[in-house]
């Protein structure tokens, strides 16, 4: 005797006639279509384009050989030539130049950071009288114009015998740099939970001890970013550098470069090819600190 089953609803599939309508794909939440991918892309091209632009119109010019090819731009195609460069290198102060600025960049660099770590850590951890008091006059000191600042600052320095010496100058520049650090590092070290000193103390770390070996290695894209803005903080400034640095061997490249406007005449063939050399210590640096750039200028303005 056999047995046979009859097939059910769910088996059977759907009646003749009626077709199974196919699943919409649609896109996910989030996704962009193709036009509006190629459209970003497009503008990102575009906007790059606009970076990029004043940067190689200025190597273009700086490869022309007269003074007056910027006039002229379109005649620099068939005279094209280094002697710009050449000159720059031989004729001029500008190794000297470039080791004042990399003193005082760097000296600013190492000196303004240490003072504003220790600063951040100081006021995001510690409870003291006046804390919050003390953030807001660093705030307060960004406050004065340069030309206010310019005749104490000479004074005080004259007192202390520091004119025209790299010290003054690294000095003035860290006063600069230091208070938007400080705040910059308050940010940063604002995010990094309060159990890792605990920690620290626990395992019978000092305050300084914790600081040094647990807390500066998770903060290194914030000391990346303080380190990259007072480096350029110190090797573009021109009015500070001006005033207090008397020989022209100590002169910064940025106050160098003015060596070829004078009065009546501005060489500004090598103007360009000496820019285009300023560029690259500048260009160095960001690349060395580019991976926790970043990171640093975004994780600091988080909390607190």
């Amino acid at each position: 005797m056999s047995t046979s089953t009859l097939p059910t609803a769910a088996e059977a599939g759907p009646p003749a006639g009626e077709r199974t309508a196919a699943p919409r794909k649609g896109r996910r939440r989030g996704e962009i279509s193709p036009l509006g991918r190629l459209t970003s892309h497009g503008i990102l091209v575009v906007a790059s384009l606009i970076a990029l632009f004043p940067v190689a119109w200025l190597v273009f010019l700086s490869l022309g050989p007269d003074k007056d090819d910027y006039l002229r731009p379109g005649g620099i195609w068939g005279k094209m030539t280094l002697d710009n460069y050449s000159f720059v290198l031989q004729n001029t102060n500008f190794f000297d130049w470039l080791k004042s600025s990399l003193i005082v960049s760097l000296g600013t660099t190492v000196i303004g950071v240490l003072v504003a770590a220790t600063t951040g850590y100081a006021v995001s951890r510690m409870r003291f009288p006046g804390y919050k008091k003390f953030m807001w006059v660093l705030l307060v000191t960004q406050m004065f114009p340069v030309a206010v600042l310019m005749v104490p600052m000479y004074q005080i320095l004259s007192d202390l015998q520091l004119v025209d010496t790299y010290l003054g100058l690294i000095l003035v520049y860290c006063s600069t740099a230091v208070p938007y650090c400080a705040w910059l590092m308050k940010g940063y070290f604002d995010t990094i939970p309060f159990e890792i000193d605990e920690a620290g103390r626990v395992d019978g770390l000092t305050p300084f001890g914790t600081f040094t070996r647990l807390i500066l290695p998770l903060a290194k894209p914030g000391l990346a970013v303080a380190a990259f803005y007072s480096f350029i903080t110190a090797f573009g400034e021109v009015a500070f550098a001006t005033t207090f640095m008397l020989d022209d061997k100590k002169y910064t490249l940025a106050v160098g470069l003015q060596s070829f406007v004078s009065e009546h005449d501005a060489q500004r063939n090598l103007m360009a090819a000496t820019a285009v050399l300023i560029a690259i210590p500048v260009s160095a640096f960001f690349y060395l600190v580019q991976k926790n750039l970043v990171a640093g200028l975004t994780a600091g303005g988080t909390k607190g």
